[in-house]
């Protein structure tokens, strides 16, 4: 091979080499800034075919999408000195490149490390303005929304990230103070339970007194018109019976004979000692009563 053709190479070569470095493409999911001598010159790359001075621009990128913080749980303490056991995290995503890479360099790990120390003060300062009730259900939504308003516009304005959004995962007691308050919860609702009770068994009472003067008075009401109506009855029969006795006076003392016999030897072993001459035999002796 020529010294010439050598020479060709060795050229093709340095115009690759100064071309790759000279080339580079932001991708829709990353953001980037441009620095020239570590100096931020361009800090909002956009996605696409972009050219730099070799050696003299250096590009630094950066993920665009929404990232995750995980904290670790720490203890806060709450409005009645309580403490609390919070694991929480947050969703962010880079907003001003220059500031990011000023202050983070441009590490995702340190910007977590930030932001995660930035969370943990937040939730530290609205824990402490709130009793146990409010933190874990009362107030939680509204916690949240405040942490985020307020941690999005340090992290905005020291870290150039935008805070989606913070939720709290889990909230526990510390070990040391479960049991007690677990104690002190089961006595409030054995209490609450007897006063229920009580409550019951006292209704239960009034409920059935109500019942026992109803049924008493239902009965007395009962009693009254049945008898009433009974004595309707018998003054109706017995107006019926003088009707019938005054029409056929002869007849109606037959029957009354006849009803007086059947009842008398009604049983096979009774006696009756009369007079021969005893009205009871009246119709026993004459079928016509004597006349």
């Amino acid at each position: 091979m020529s010294g010439r053709n050598m020479t060709l190479i060795l050229l093709a070569v340095i115009v690759l080499f100064v071309v790759s470095n000279a080339v580079f493409v932001i991708r829709e999911t990353e953001r980037a800034v441009m620095l020239q001598f570590g100096e931020v010159v361009n800090p909002d790359i956009q996605p696409g075919l972009h050219w730099k001075i070799p050696f003299v621009n250096n590009v630094r990128k950066f993920d665009g999408r929404v990232l995750t913080v995980d904290s670790q749980p720490e203890r806060f303490f709450t409005q009645e000195k309580k403490a609390l056991i919070v694991d929480s995290y947050a969703k962010f995503r880079v907003a001003d490149t220059a500031k990011f890479y000023t202050a983070t360099n441009g590490e995702e790990a340190r910007a977590m490390s930030l932001l995660s120390q930035r969370i943990n003060d937040g939730l530290r300062n609205q824990v402490a303005v709130r009793t146990i009730q409010e933190v874990v259900s009362g107030e939680r939504d509204q916690l949240m929304d405040n942490i985020t308003d307020k941690l999005n516009e340090v992290a905005l304005t020291e870290l150039g990230v935008e805070i989606v959004d913070v939720r709290v995962k889990q909230i526990d007691l510390p070990p040391d103070v479960s049991e007690s308050v677990y104690r002190r919860m089961n006595a409030e609702r054995e209490k609450e339970a007897r006063e229920h009770r009580s409550l019951g068994q006292e209704l239960a009472e009034g409920i059935r007194a109500a019942a026992d003067r109803e049924v008493t008075v239902l009965e007395a009401n009962a009693y009254r018109d049945a008898e009433l109506i009974r004595g309707e009855g018998d003054a109706l029969a017995t107006a019926i019976y003088a009707e019938a006795f005054n029409e056929d006076p002869e007849f109606y003392a037959f029957t009354r004979s006849l009803r007086a016999y059947g009842e008398a030897f009604q049983g096979g072993g009774d006696m009756l000692l009369l007079q021969p001459d005893s009205e009871f035999f009246r119709y026993l002796k004459d079928p016509m009563g004597g006349k």
